[in-house]
């Protein structure tokens, strides 16, 4: 079993930067990817990013490309989602997620169900 638990969310205003954390505690070598997801109020829970040990890859909805990054630290216990020129269309609750799966591919890693481990959610919302 592996837990994780999300912090640094908040309110801030547009341009702004914010720094996601999610501590794993558990099994967490047991981890293949990691991965963030967002869910804003009235809508589905979206991918946002993810992150694959193996050749230490990442992938991101284009929505957030060249403004996010995710990244973790070597002993998987943590890890992170910087988030700068927030835009009033990232105010969400963010997830973080774990899978425990190695897919070749880490475009796999983008749909919810490649993932056994969920955080409760961090809010973060953008003012205009």
């Amino acid at each position: 079993q592996v837990r994780l638990v999300e912090s640094g969310g908040g309110l801030v205003q547009a341009g702004d930067s914010l720094r996601l954390s999610c501590v794993a505690s558990g099994r967490t070598d047991s981890t293949a990817a990691v991965g963030w997801f967002r869910q804003a109020p009235g809508k589905e829970r979206e991918f946002v990013a993810a992150f694959r040990w193996i050749g230490r890859q990442s992938y991101y909805v284009d929505s957030v490309k060249g403004r996010f990054t995710i990244s973790s630290d070597n002993t998987k216990s943590t890890m992170y989602l910087q988030m700068n020129s927030l835009k009033p269309e990232d105010t969400a609750n963010y997830y973080c997620a774990a899978a425990r799966v190695y897919y070749n591919t880490i475009y796999s890693y983008t749909a919810e169900r490649t993932y056994d481990y969920w955080g409760q959610g961090t809010q973060v919302t953008v003012s205009s």
